[in-house]
């Protein structure tokens, strides 16, 4: 019986500027400078690890797959060191500027030999937030799909998701094998890579993808950045004059109408 509900999950990540780090510009202004210290999407590491939870329970393997140059590895090794079978990088800085329809054409050229039963991505990314990924490449795979999935119960005929809706109701829904699911942020506890871990990632397999092997499955931009801003800083001071009363009084009416905080 387990072997018959192992499962074979494929994890989208995504490597995103850090979101404590100094935004830096190109020179164009469309996006941010590759000098920047960069880290794991986190919605993306919480799919992770609900597609490793999902392999201890029923067995199976799970891939990892992201897009972006030689530092998106990184993204990957972190994955192997929790857990993760095998990785595939498409690798190119290239890849940096697709929309989320180009990247998810990307991602399905690269596994239309795979036969997947399940795609996880996160919600969305840290940086765009488009939340556009996952349900693209479910719709070029012909794979139905569902969002903001915050528990997965395995079945014999395939999976009962729990979703997050609005105002703290959830939607429970059935759903036949291979599909694709967007994962909420806390929908589990994320673990740490171990030594072990670290030390086994080293020898598993990262098989890498150029962009010439998918271009053919890539069109023109749906979506485009034409400038970004950095929000300037300033300050003001207001002296309020007066008598202690009559300053109190304009305090009050300046955090009620203004700032807005009582």
């Amino acid at each position: 019986m387990q072997q018959e509900l192992s499962v074979k999950i494929l994890v989208c990540m995504k490597q995103v500027p850090q979101k404590d780090a100094p935004l830096k510009l190109n020179e164009a202004g469309t996006w941010i400078r590759e000098d920047v210290s960069y880290e794991v999407n986190e919605p993306d590491a919480y799919a992770l690890e609900e597609a490793l939870r999902q392999k201890e329970k029923h067995g199976g393997e799970v891939v990892v797959i992201t897009a972006g140059p030689a530092r998106a590895g990184q993204v990957l090794r972190e994955a192997l060191a929790k857990g993760a079978d095998r990785a595939i990088h498409l690798e190119d800085s290239g890849f940096v500027v697709l929309d989320a329809f180009n990247t998810a054409r990307a991602f399905a050229a690269a596994i239309k030999d795979e036969p997947f039963d399940l795609i996880f991505t996160g919600l969305q990314s840290d940086d765009y937030g488009y939340a556009q990924t996952g349900v693209i490449l479910a719709e070029l795979l012909g794979w139905p799909h569902a969002t903001i999935i915050m528990e997965i119960q395995k079945t014999d005929g395939g999976i009962k998701v729990k979703r997050e809706l609005e105002s703290g109701f959830f939607q429970h829904v059935a759903m036949p094998l291979p599909a694709v699911l967007t994962i909420q942020s806390g929908i589990n506890k994320l673990r740490y890579a171990t030594l072990l871990g670290i030390k086994q990632a080293k020898n598993k397999p990262l098989r890498k993808v150029a962009l010439d092997e998918v271009k053919s499955a890539l069109g023109e931009n749906m979506q485009k950045i034409e400038k970004l801003y950095i929000p300037q800083k300033s300050k003001k001071t207001e002296m309020l004059e007066g008598a202690p009363g009559e300053v109190a009084k304009k305090l009050v009416d300046r955090l009620r109408n203004e700032v807005r905080v009582i």
